[in-house]
């Protein structure tokens, strides 16, 4: 299993914190949000790490120079966006036909690495994704899921007033490589992971719900919950 790290994203509801520093090296207590990510990976062996880079790329450079686990990560630079979706195709020879673990590197997360790809590995057939829930406390501002019988997304409410259930979509995956011949299929660079992708997989897509800790650190007001939060998970 290999991984794909996004972190060229631009943070703008993260200002003025991101006036000057990328979302994905916002600290938490002190520690840069990816550094939480490859102590992670990189303690579970799930190595080689992709990092793509956009924004402050010098800043992202410079962080993983320093790192422990410069020798695990790979970086693309991404002149324009092209979405998850669209990273994903473009790399697609990096990942070499492995499961792969595809994270948003703006969240901050603990859970079971191990038990999260069990999970995946002992999946219903037919599945080709496995997605991280977790429960949300503010369901509005969230992609929410329901599931079937089996823990099979079979709903999508995206960001919607009065949703059903708090359960929501942590943004955090394992895919299978077979995703990429769709992926292929749409014929264009930029692609939504969640808009063009997720429906196509509707009752395709396996959950692992974390139930220790889970936050999108997307807002300010997210990150000062985190801050409060979590000296008491870790």
């Amino acid at each position: 299993m290999r991984a794909l790290l996004l972190s060229a994203g631009l943070g703008t509801r993260l200002k003025p914190l991101t006036d000057s520093i990328p979302k994905c090296l916002v600290p938490v207590r002190g520690k840069p949000l990816m550094e939480y990510w490859l102590d992670m990976l990189c303690s579970a062996h799930i190595v080689p790490v992709l990092i793509n880079l956009h924004y402050f790329v010098r800043q992202v450079e410079n962080f993983i120079k320093t790192s422990p686990y410069e020798k695990y990560i790979s970086t693309v630079y991404e002149k324009k966006l092209l979405g998850t979706g669209g990273t994903l195709l473009k790399n697609r020879n990096f990942f070499i036909e492995e499961s792969i673990l595809l994270i948003h590197c703006d969240n901050l997360s603990v859970f079971d690495i191990n038990a999260f790809i069990a999970a995946h590995d002992s999946r219903p057939s037919g599945c080709e994704i496995t997605m991280m829930t977790f429960d949300s406390d503010s369901p509005e501002t969230c992609g929410i899921v329901e599931l079937d019988k089996d823990n099979i997304v079979c709903g999508f409410h995206e960001k919607v007033l009065n949703p059903p259930g708090k359960l929501a979509n942590g943004a955090v995956y394992i895919i299978e490589s077979t995703v990429f011949d769709f992926l292929s299929n749409l014929g264009k660079d930029e692609i939504d992971f969640s808009t063009e992708v997720l429906p196509h997989y509707l009752g395709k897509i396996y959950t692992f719900h974390n139930s220790v800790y889970h936050r999108d650190i997307g807002t300010v007001e997210s990150y000062k919950k985190a801050e409060i939060e979590f000296p008491g998970i870790i």
